[in-house]
């Protein structure tokens, strides 16, 4: 991990409209995130987490303000420049998992090398050091209805990894998970940021975060209001 951060918010503001009147989802956010690390974003529901993760991975455009990726301003970026960052650059892992349920675990891990155009010797061995990464290579031909959710969870991790993106993005990881397996998702978060030295940023709700995020960021209606 180093000094200089990967993501960098300055000023960020999200302003919706709704019904003729203003929603403020985000109120001037300054954040860093160093390189190599696991940070949890935690708050309530409607404090603006999910706002800001979006505005972080090009999904949202902030108001005002301006989010940076290495350094790199992306907030002014196109809406074509942005499909390419999050294609290369940005892996993203979802509550609901978003698996395709007629796919193997190794062909959706496999998809988004596919949509690169990346080669087929080269997919292989990285969708196998995927699937190895989060303990699953031994499923790679099982669907997903045979899989319990945690292992789903997994599979949708290996996927956000198999691009070697920069940053992960995970929103609400952990939702559909009993505790323990909570657990085991945060566990592994904590590994591939040691070993793989990818950053991770999650959104979530789950206390237990805290046992294994290097950095957390507390928000709430729209402001940081506490960093551990």
């Amino acid at each position: 991990m180093t000094d200089e951060p990967l993501v960098r918010t300055v000023g960020l503001t999200r302003i919706y409209r709704s019904q003729g009147r203003e929603v403020h989802a985000l109120r001037g956010v300054d954040l860093d995130v160093p390189e190599g690390c696991f940070a949890a974003l935690r708050g309530p529901s409607g404090s603006g987490k999910t706002t800001l993760i979006n505005c972080i991975g090009g999904l949202d455009h902030p108001t005002s303000g301006q989010v940076y990726l290495e350094g790199q301003p992306i907030s002014s970026l196109s809406d074509e420049d942005l499909t390419q960052l999050r294609r290369d650059r940005l892996g993203f892992v979802f509550q609901s998992f978003a698996l395709l349920p007629t796919y193997s675990a190794y062909e959706n891990v496999e998809l988004p090398l596919r949509i690169q155009a990346v080669p087929a010797r080269e997919r292989e061995a990285r969708v196998m050091r995927a699937l190895t990464a989060v303990g699953l290579r031994h499923w790679a031909d099982h669907r997903p209805y045979e899989m319990s959710g945690g292992q789903q969870q997994r599979i949708g991790v290996a996927r956000a990894l198999v691009t070697r993106p920069s940053l992960i993005l995970a929103d609400e990881p952990t939702g559909e998970l009993d505790s323990e397996t909570a657990r085991q998702i945060f566990s592994l978060f904590q590994r591939i940021t040691e070993q793989e030295g990818v950053t991770i940023v999650t959104v979530t709700h789950d206390p237990l975060v805290a046992d294994y995020a290097a950095l957390t960021y507390e928000l709430r209606d729209g402001r940081i209001v506490g960093k551990e």
